[in-house]
C-alpha cells in the first residue's frame, strides 16, 4: 500500500441562501500511486467537487484529505499552492487557459513558475504538442481555437510538468473519438512509463474502458467500484 491520496469521511455542503446542496457525503477513498482510475457518475453526482477537495481548491466541511501522508488541513495557502504547482496537474472542464497567452505560453506556464530554463520549457512543450497532434496551436491564442483545441492545450499543460498525479475533470468532453483515443493512449503511456497517477471524473465510455479502476459516485456517495 502506497497511497498518494486518502479521503476519510469527507463531506462538502454548498449553501445558497436557504438552500443546501450536499455535494459529498462521508466519502472515504484511497488512491494508490500509479493508479489509472475513473470517478464515474451522472452530472451533479459530486465528481468535480471530489477532485477540487483532493487538490485543496475546496475545503471539506467534515473529514480529512491526506496527500502523500500530509493532511491538507495542516497546510497554509502557500504550502497548498506549492503542492499544486509541483505535484498536481489539472485538466479543468472550463479549460482555464489564460486568454492573453498563446498555446505554447499557456502550456509552458507551470514550468516557468517552477523556474525551468526557457530552452527546456520549449522542447518539452513542443514534444507534447507533437504527440497530441496540435503543433499548429503553439502560436495561437485561446480565442483562435475551438473548444476541443483549447481542451487539448489544457491537457498538454497538465501533462508537460510530469506531476505526481493528474486530476482530469471530463477531459474528453469536447473531443471526437479520434482525439479522445489519442489523449487516452498518451495518458496511459505516461502512467505506465513515468508512474504518473491519473484520476478522472467522467462518464465517457472510452475512459471507463481504459481505466483499471472505476469508482461509481451518485448523489455525493460512493455506491460501488470495480477493478480490472
Amino acid at each position: 500500500m502506497n497511497p498518494i491520496v486518502e479521503l476519510i469521511n469527507v463531506s462538502k455542503v454548498f449553501r445558497s441562501g436557504e438552500e443546501e446542496v450536499h455535494a459529498l457525503r462521508s466519502i472515504s477513498l484511497t488512491v494508490e500511486r500509479g493508479e489509472f482510475t475513473a470517478i464515474a457518475g451522472p452530472s451533479g453526482s459530486g465528481k468535480t467537487t471530489l477532485l477540487n477537495v483532493i487538490s485543496g481548491i475546496e475545503k471539506p466541511d467534515e473529514g480529512k484529505v491526506i496527500f502523500d501522508g500530509q493532511p491538507l488541513d495542516r497546510m497554509d495557502e502557500n504550502a497548498l499552492s506549492d503542492l499544486r504547482l509541483h505535484r498536481i496537474g489539472f485538466v479543468f472542464q472550463a479549460y482555464n487557459l489564460i486568454p492573453t497567452l498563446t498555446g505554447r505560453e499557456n502550456a509552458e506556464f507551470v514550468l516557468f513558475l517552477r523556474g525551468v530554463p526557457e530552452k527546456e520549457r520549449r522542447e518539452r512543450v513542443e514534444e507534447i504538442f507533437r504527440e497530441l497532434g496540435i503543433e499548429n496551436l503553439l502560436d495561437r491564442f485561446p480565442h483562435q481555437m475551438s473548444g476541443g483545441q483549447q481542451q487539448r492545450v489544457a491537457i498538454a499543460r497538465a501533462i508537460v510538468g510530469e506531476p505526481d498525479i493528474i486530476l482530469a475533470d471530463e477531459p474528453t468532453a469536447n473531443l471526437d473519438t479520434k482525439n479522445s483515443t489519442a489523449i487516452i493512449e498518451l495518458m496511459k503511456r505516461l502512467n505506465e512509463e513515468k508512474g504518473i497517477t491519473f484520476l478522472f471524473s467522467t462518464h465517457d465510455p472510452l475512459i471507463m474502458e481504459n481505466a483499471r479502476r472505476i469508482v461509481h459516485l451518485r448523489d455525493g456517495r460512493i455506491v460501488g467500484e470495480e477493478r480490472k
